[in-house]
């Protein structure tokens, strides 16, 4: 059975965001920059703030940008490879490339799990109710009556 089929049967509504509250969708990274070329954090600030829903701030010293965003419209990913196929220079030691691998797959695997349908857990039951109904079932033997009785 498929599984859009199983979610029918069991009567699940996905299309309302009530299973989104509260879920860590709002996300504050830092973005850091290589010193060269100079002018580029103060570029990158008018580039990133010009995106709708990114608000952007100074970081915590004049190479870094603090980065505000929905989870669902952007993720860290995209606005580092955006930027970088702008132009930009990111910083790119061993210790910020493991952190921010480790940021991309904790974003993407929140935003697939936010996209996908809410799990039948406590009525799982139901769709195996519904599609045994919906299914021809009892004596289907279709041996004539004479033939089933051995003697």
């Amino acid at each position: 059975m498929r599984r859009e089929t199983a979610y029918k049967l069991a009567g699940r509504k996905h299309a309302s965001p009530a299973h989104h509250a509260a879920a860590g969708l709002a996300k504050c990274r830092e973005i850091r920059f290589k010193d060269l070329p100079p002018g580029q954090v103060e570029q990158a600030r008018r580039s990133l703030a010009a995106l709708a829903g990114v608000k952007v701030e100074a970081g915590r010293d004049m190479l870094s940008l603090i980065v505000h965003y929905n989870v669902l419209d952007y993720t860290l990913e995209r606005l580092e490879n955006a930027l970088s196929d702008a132009g930009f220079h990111l910083d790119r030691p061993l210790l910020v490339r493991l952190l921010r691998a480790l940021i991309y797959y904790v974003e993407e695997t929140q935003v697939h799990n936010l996209r996908s349908p809410e799990r039948l857990i406590k009525q799982s039951h139901e769709v195996y109710i519904h599609a045994y109904a919906a299914h021809p079932h009892g004596d289907h033997d279709d041996t004539p009556p004479d033939l089933r009785d051995f003697k």
